[in-house]
């Protein structure tokens, strides 16, 4: 049997795997949802979610992966007893996983395409109109959309076929660190920016009117709730076998619930310091916190053009940027190509073929959402809202109650058996005392405010 690739070093499996969460869901996507649900209040909300369905979950799909060796593909397979069919959830996860990619890919095409007009100077003298208008005419053009998406593709399949250490392993950590130094950079100016004061208390000043109601009047509490449950799945990518992979790449040194504690910490703080750069920003240029999606596109231009050597600053945020949404991507890859290699026995040169034409084919409807498409709408929503929606209060929330489920169920993998994996090595402990709770009480409150989303969600159209 060939030898499963393994990290080189402990530093390589937490960067990556923290790339893996590390992302557009920290600072494209949570800056624009806490500015549409409240802000402070909504963020208080999200890291509760963090705390009791995060660290629970990541260490449980960690386990899955490093007691399994193998990614979604057959981890399920490997662990469940004889008869059961918890391994039918591996077609749901790499269907996620794909999902994930469709829209995923377009966007990060949209920071490299920043990134260009960054360094050519095109933002140079323009309002905040102005640079949404530039926002605008990117997603008109679909030849654009499309051209960038392919070379975000053709980027992170070709770092996945390098293998994992030469690639994926080496990629990540050189990103990671580089973007982790220069969000600090960013942070500290926006905080000086003239006007930066009421962004700063919107962000950090808890209140918890704007959680329940809109600026409208509209109640939005359970909306909100779901929101927040969806965030914490999908920043720490929790729920379609993309942490899972990274478990299985490890050894048993290390206890687990210390490993997704430092991952989680790492994501945490990212999404922290991307809000202290996008909500002082928009109250210093006039820009309303809950633009939704294209918020960071509004906002950030304006910053480096108050900044000396802007344009050069600019540049380097959205080349790491493009980076940190490359290092989901080329994770997520992973798992889709460590899927084919598991389930099928392809080589990983096939995998990577396979995929790349699959993912390419598969993300153009994203592409054409907002031009040749742009009629097309379900439940309201365009097409990338419709696959966001899927996946992050879909695909995510419920994957990672299958996780759940079956590491505490005696008809799945069962307490003991994952306790046993979880506490296998140096560092903290998984609690036994928390039994009752991950087994009775979690379930049920996910599967609550899942109903209790849909139901506002509904309500509301």
């Amino acid at each position: 049997m060939k030898q499963r690739e393994q990290f080189s070093s402990r530093l390589g499996f937490v960067l990556i795997s923290a790339g893996c969460a590390i992302g557009l869901g920290n600072v494209w996507r949570f800056p624009y949802i806490t500015g549409k649900y409240g802000g402070a209040a909504f963020v208080l909300l999200y890291l509760l979610f963090l705390v009791i369905f995060g660290l629970p979950v990541m260490t449980m799909e960690l386990a899955v992966g490093r007691a399994s060796q193998k990614s979604i593909a057959r981890s399920f397979q490997e662990l469940e007893p004889e008869g059961s069919k918890w391994h039918w959830y591996s077609y749901v996860g790499f269907a996620g996983n794909y999902l994930l990619m469709m829209f995923y890919t377009v966007i990060a095409g949209w920071l490299v395409y920043y990134f260009v007009k960054m360094l050519r100077g095109d933002f140079a003298g323009l309002d905040a109109a102005g640079v949404n208008g530039q926002f605008f005419q990117m997603q008109q053009d679909p030849g654009v959309m499309a051209l960038y998406m392919a070379i975000v593709v053709c980027a992170g399949m070709f770092v996945c076929r390098q293998g994992l250490r030469g690639g994926v392993e080496r990629v990540n950590k050189a990103m990671m660190l580089c973007l982790l130094a220069l969000l600090v950079v960013l942070a500290v100016n926006s905080l000086l920016l003239e006007g930066a004061g009421e962004g700063l208390r919107f962000y950090l000043q808890p209140n918890f009117r704007n959680l329940v109601y809109d600026a409208q009047g509209r109640w939005i509490l359970g909306e909100a709730v779901f929101a927040a449950m969806g965030q914490a799945y999908f920043t720490l990518s929790l729920g379609i076998g993309a942490i899972a992979i990274f478990g299985s790449y490890i050894g048993k040194e290390h206890r687990l619930l210390g490993e997704a504690a430092r991952i989680s910490l790492l994501d945490t703080c990212v999404a922290f310091v991307a809000g202290l750069i996008i909500f002082p920003a928009c109250s210093a240029f006039g820009v309303a916190p809950g633009s939704g999606p294209a918020l960071v596109f509004m906002t950030l231009p304006n910053i480096f053009n108050s900044m000396p050597m802007g344009r050069l600053w600019g540049g380097l945020f959205f080349l790491f940027l493009s980076c940190a949404a490359l290092s989901t991507i080329i994770a997520v890859f992973e798992n889709i190509i460590a899927f084919c290699m598991d389930k099928w026995e392809w080589s990983r040169k096939k995998a990577v073929l396979v995929n790349f034409i699959g993912v390419l084919a598969l993300a153009m409807p994203c592409v054409l959402g907002s031009n040749v498409l742009a009629d097309v709408r379900l439940l309201g929503m365009d097409i990338s809202t419709v696959e966001d929606f899927l996946v992050s209060q879909n695909i995510l929330p419920l994957g990672s109650l299958v996780y759940l489920l079956f590491c505490v169920s005696r008809r799945g993998w069962g307490w003991d058996r994952f306790l046993a994996e979880a506490n296998a090595g140096d560092g903290v402990r998984f609690p036994r005392a928390v039994r009752f709770y991950v087994t009775w009480v979690l379930p049920v409150v996910v599967l609550g405010i899942f109903v209790l989303g849909y139901w506002d969600f509904f309500r509301a159209k």
